[in-house]
């Protein structure tokens, strides 16, 4: 991984150093996880949930990209998508908090895509 790409990483906020220990200082296969990343398909699939209103769905999709995010060190991701999931969880749709959800899915979409181009590029 070169070392221009690394520091584009942590300036977007990415825990870089830290996951790179989780990944035993084998940058190769960060880079492996992290090239994947633009294709997991939970994003697209929390978008089709939220425009639906299928919130128990949303959750779903919110919690497994937080998980890939936060094992990708992608912190800007995970920071959001978590706030996501602690809205969502436990909810019946009438309970969900509906501008809240949207407003944080529009702080997702542009932190993602952020990362999305920056992987893309690298």
């Amino acid at each position: 991984m070169d070392e221009d790409f690394k520091l584009r990483l942590e300036e977007s906020g990415a825990d870089v150093k830290a996951t790179l220990r989780r990944f035993m200082g084998n940058e190769g296969m960060y880079l492996k996880f992290l090239k994947m990343f633009p294709g997991d398909p939970n994003y697209q699939k929390l978008g089709v949930s939220l425009e639906e209103g299928n919130y128990e769905e949303a959750f779903k999709c919110a919690h497994t990209l937080k998980g890939v995010a936060a094992n990708l060190g992608l912190v800007p991701v995970q920071t959001v998508v978590s706030g996501m999931v602690e809205e969502l969880r436990s909810k019946k749709n009438e309970d969900v908090d509906v501008p809240k959800v949207n407003a944080m899915w529009l702080e997702l979409k542009k932190v993602y895509e952020q990362f999305v181009e920056l992987i893309s590029a690298g």
